[in-house]
């Protein structure tokens, strides 16, 4: 029986790993296995894989048998192929651990440098290098970082200690009485007092001496890795972007290379094309005499790329052979980490890189024209988000130029395109509680780290005083599509007054200021923004998906306003049109319809009705008009009454002036609407079995306007949807009732108009008894919504106090994700699926569509797919989404698009 294996080896040109291997390896270790491979030069090192992470916490936080002895026996395999020893007092092996998953998340878990260093070793590397200030600065980097990360030392403590001896020693040493004092700037007997302060902070937090043994040190940071998997940064992370399914994070143990040996050393992050436009130019940030965290923290404000090539020429020049080998290589636009070590480059990683949305279209759409992908694979490369990301406001070009100079606050460095406007807050804390209570909010920090998340997300727009456009902030807001401006270096950012001042200028808490993330500039106003227009690159992607899905998109919209604008999207047709919420338009209509729900007789009903009816006849032929030919799915009324009358006394008693009764006659009506329960109380159907004449005037509203619309050479093809049906002879009465009222407005006008009678299926009885229903119904759609609600006994409005529980995978993770955004698979999925098969064994032409609000979720459009579908119906702004999920669920699971009796109907009906 083989032995498992946990460790792969990787360095002298050859790997044990390869880049397939992203599930096991994470994306890290996956990438440095195939660079070495393919012979770049990358530091040798091992990587121990996410099996062990998915172990550990399966076990009781145990690591497997055989492990421990695994990573001694690769460790002394690095030392013999560097020459190098581990804790050796005169030429030290040091390495970095890093962490690294599947799928990327910057910043969210945890990574540690220079280990191994002690203070013995720490004379040795200043012996070899011959530059005592270089190896002082490593190791009180690794003090800091191994105290943090490993041991929950708190950072600021560091920190303190570290402003402390700059103020002291090394501003008083340079005499320098303003600015800022860099890291740099620090000197080598400064730096050794620094450790003596800093071991102390590590002794006074953690009770024992740092530790000298480089084994303890790289155990500690193995765990420290490892537990940062379900940090709570890491976690909130994974659940905003939906990330699960993965074994957990793999750790990267690699040779140290350093940035910060001199001026001809230096890191930085560069990526193979522009990441905020999608440009075909090499772009990227570098630090000289630094260490890769410097550039990613954002400590200090980085210089460009291009600048490498006047400092460096022949570095320049290889790292472009390496961008253009790379880019050939993964055939995608990718993240590459480098460091310069005395003039020798070595590359730490490369992965896929973030883009904004705009870029996201562009690199997709230029790859096919350059050969390197196909369509299809470019359909694969576009996600929700990155078409979400498109449709984000700019500032309003019409605004004069003199206007925006007078409001200009601050100008840093353009991070992630877009505008945003709303009240600064300066905690990540403030900006979710903010946005929690309905408020705009930007996020204003010096600069942000991973512990910053949930306020990044929550805020509209993010704003640092450091950093470059590789910095976490820009990484992270890239990822979200959500405007950044970063390395606003003018901000006097006062955490504790809650103000950020520029020059006389000064902005507390609450200010409202707008800032546009394509330029950098800060406005000190709230300016007016506009919807961008839409790339060339989409129009083209967006043509490639039409071409490839089998499933249709159709729209939820109740105007013919948004009908408009959901074409305009891409929506194929209407597949939930709520009526009701044409009572809510105009005031007229409003009293129309509680004057018919507090008569006392049917008589007095059918006079509001009649009321309605023009109003109802009126908005369907508008919606039928926009949609031209499309079909219109109509859903009779659903909500309970008394969501249409007021329950205040003061608008009761209005309301009663209003219809000419008596108030007590008007408040006795409404009280008796009250019910316990009214989501499974007096609505949908039920409504209409028991006042049939609401049946009949809406079923006469849509024929009217079907047949009218049809008269003037309008294509029609609406269907009647009955709501909230329980039972195959509920649905045969109101069926009937609704063919009746039809065909009498048919024979009215002389217009011959086809149309459907269907059902939602939202409660999980009528699911039970789908092929019983589906003897009468002419078509299914699912009420996602509902049947959610039904099916986890959850009320949607309530579950947001407990549901976070379920979901959290810290606490019990006993649901995937909410299933009120993302559809449950597992139980209403099985509904929905026992519901398809009884009603197509019934009649095998039954058109089955979804129209919650799932229909808009990629994953539940898979879903959709996969179950033979015709079509799923959400807001017009997800349709897009909806046609992408759609073609990647095609291109992956390939089916034929389903010909029913109708649809050859349908093709006559036009051509004619």
């Amino acid at each position: 029986m083989a032995v498992k294996k946990f460790v792969y080896f990787f360095g002298g040109g050859k790997a044990e790993g390869k880049g397939t291997m992203k599930d096991v390896l994470g994306g890290k270790g996956a990438g440095l296995a195939e660079m070495t491979n393919i012979g770049l030069p990358v530091p040798a090192g091992f990587t121990i894989t996410a099996e062990v992470c998915d172990f550990f916490y399966k076990n009781g936080r145990k690591y497997p048998k055989g492990f421990t002895e695994e990573v001694r026996k690769h460790l002394a395999r690095l030392e013999r192929l560097t020459g190098k020893r581990f804790g050796d007092s005169l030429d030290p092996l040091l390495v970095s651990v890093r962490s690294g998953a599947a799928r990327s998340m910057p910043g969210m878990m945890d990574t540690i440098l220079n280990l191994g260093l002690n203070d013995r070793s720490v004379e040795g590397l200043s012996a070899k290098t011959s530059n005592r200030r270089f190896a002082l600065d490593a190791y009180r980097r690794f003090i800091m970082m191994y105290g943090t990360t490993a041991m929950g030392v708190s950072k600021d403590k560091f920190n303190a200690e570290f402003r402390d001896i700059k103020e002291r020693k090394t501003r008083t040493r340079l005499g320098k009485r303003a600015g800022i004092i860099l890291d740099t700037e620090v000197n080598d007997d400064e730096l050794a007092e620094l450790i003596v302060h800093l071991k102390a902070v590590y002794k006074e937090h953690t009770g024992k001496d740092f530790p000298q043994d480089p084994l303890e040190q790289l155990w500690g940071s193995i765990d420290a890795v490892i537990g940062s998997w379900m940090a709570e940064k890491a976690v909130t992370y994974r659940d905003l972007e939906k990330i699960n399914g993965l074994l957990g994070t793999a750790v990267n143990v690699v040779q140290m290379v350093f940035g910060n040996r001199g001026e001809s050393s230096g890191t930085g992050v560069c990526f193979t094309r522009e990441p905020n436009t999608g440009a075909d130019t090499f772009y990227g940030d570098l630090l000289m005499n630094a260490q890769g965290e410097d550039v990613v923290a954002g400590i200090r404000t980085p210089i460009h790329l291009s600048d490498l090539d006047k400092h460096m020429p022949a570095i320049y020049r290889e790292l472009c052979k390496v961008r253009g080998r790379l880019e050939k290589h993964y055939r995608d636009m990718q993240d590459i980490e480098f460091t310069i070590e005395d003039g020798k480059l070595y590359i730490l990683q490369c992965r896929t890189g973030k883009r904004s949305p705009l870029a996201a279209f562009k690199i997709a759409v230029d790859m096919v024209k350059e050969k390197l992908i196909t369509t299809q694979e470019a359909i694969g490369r576009i996600t929700d988000k990155d078409i979400e990301g498109l449709f984000y406001p700019v500032i309003d070009p019409n605004i004069p130029r003199e206007e925006l100079k007078r409001h200009l606050f601050a100008t840093g460095i353009a991070a992630v395109p877009g505008a945003a406007s709303g009240a600064i807050v300066f905690t990540a804390r403030d900006a979710e509680a903010w946005t929690a209570q309905g408020k705009h909010v930007i996020l204003l920090r010096k600069e942000t780290s991973p512990e910053d998340v949930g306020g990044m997300h929550a805020a509209r727009g993010i704003l640092t005083a450091t950093g470059g456009k590789t910095s976490h902030a820009a990484v992270v807001a890239r990822g979200w599509g959500k405007c950044c401006i970063v390395g606003c270096e003018d901000l006097a950012i006062d955490y504790e007054a809650k103000t950020v001042q520029v020059g006389d200028t000064v902005l507390p808490e609450g200010s409202l200021i707008t800032i546009n993330g394509s330029t950098g500039e800060v406005f000190t106003t709230e300016l007016p923004l506009n919807k961008p227009e839409l790339p060339e690159a989409y129009s083209t992607l967006m043509k490639w998906v039409d071409a490839e899905r089998t499933l249709k998109v159709r729209t939820n919209v109740d105007t013919p306003y948004d009908a408009e604008n959901a074409i305009r999207l891409g929506a194929e047709g209407i597949g939930l049109c709520r009526t009701e919420h044409m009572f809510f338009d105009t005031d007229v209509r409003r009293t129309a319809i509680q004057r018919m729900i507090v008569a006392d007789d049917e008589e007095t009903r059918r006079r509001a009705l009649d009321e309605i009816l023009p109003f109802q006849r009126q908005d369907f032929t508008g919606i039928f008009r926009a949609m031209d030919g499309k079909p219109v799915t109509i859903r009779l009324i659903d909500p309970p009454l008394h969501e249409f009358v007021p329950h205040g006394e003061a608008e009761q008693k209005e309301l009663a002036g209003k219809l000419d009764l008596p108030f007590h006659v008007v408040k006795r009506k409404i009280d008796r609407l009250h019910e316990a329960n009214p989501m499974l109380g007096h609505r949908g159907s039920r409504l209409c079995i028991t006042y049939p004449e609401i049946l009949d005037m809406q079923v006469r509203a849509i024929m009217e306007a079907a047949c009218g619309c049809r008269k003037q050479g309008v294509k029609v093809f609406p269907e009647i949807m009955l709501p909230l049906i329980i039972d195959a002879k509920e649905l045969a009465i109101l069926a009937d009732r609704t063919r009746v009222v039809a065909a009498t407005v048919i024979k009215e006008t002389g217009q011959k108009v086809n149309y459907l009678v269907g059902t939602m299926i939202e409660v999980p009885r009528a699911a039970l008894l789908a092929d019983e229903i589906a003897g009468v119904a002419e078509f299914f759609s699912f009420g996602t919504n509902d049947l959610t609600q039904m099916t986890l006994g959850m009320s949607r409005d309530d579950a947001g106090r407990f549901l976070p529980d379920y979901v959290d995978e810290r606490r019990s993770g006993i649901l995937k994700s909410d299933p009120f955004q993302s559809l449950d698979q597992d139980g209403v999925g099985l509904l929905i699926k026992m519901a398809i098969d009884k009603g197509r064994r019934v009649k095998k032409d039954l058109k089955v569509g979804i129209c919650g609000e799932h229909g808009g979720d990629p994953a539940s459009v898979v879903f959709c797919h996969l179950n033979a579908f015709d079509y799923v119906s959400c807001s017009p702004f997800r349709v897009p989404i909806a046609r992408l999920a759609a073609a990647q669920a095609s291109l992956k699971w390939p089916r034929k698009a389903r010909k029913t009796k109708r649809t050859a109907r349908r093709k006559t009906a036009k051509k004619k």
